[in-house]
């Protein structure tokens, strides 16, 4: 079993910056294929970011070059700092995490455990 945990939500103003954090525990962390989605009112969940177990990172083409994704394996977290905030990026943003995933990276049904949500409102 893995648990993960977000933190660092919050209000912004446009144009301005959070850092997500997700901390796991349970399974080897360093083995897991790591990821963001995000959900805003009323739509899916759609996927941010991934980071695979051999540092390999895929991001949404609306967040490139403006979010950037890491992990460090030594705390067994995983951070997403988010730059240049719309508030079209308004939204809860949870950490997913699995192990092998491989085409379906984008996919939240690739992905076996889940956080709880951490709200992100950018105010215009």
């Amino acid at each position: 079993q893995v648990q993960l945990v977000e933190s660092g939500g919050g209000l912004v103003q446009t144009g301005g910056s959070l850092r997500l954090s997700c901390e796991a525990s349970g399974r080897t962390f360093s083995r897991a294929d790591m990821a963001w989605f995000r959900q805003g009112p009323g739509k899916e969940r759609v996927f941010v970011a991934a980071i695979r177990s051999d540092g390999r990172i895929t991001y949404a083409e609306s967040v490139k070059g403006r979010f950037t994704i890491s992990r460090d394996n030594a705390k067994n977290t995983v951070s997403l700092q988010m730059n240049d905030l719309k508030p079209d990026d308004t939204a809860v943003y949870y950490c997913a995490g699995g192990y092998g995933i491989s085409w379906n990276i984008m996919y939240p049904s690739a992905y076996t455990y889940w956080g709880q949500g951490t709200q992100v409102t950018v105010s215009s």
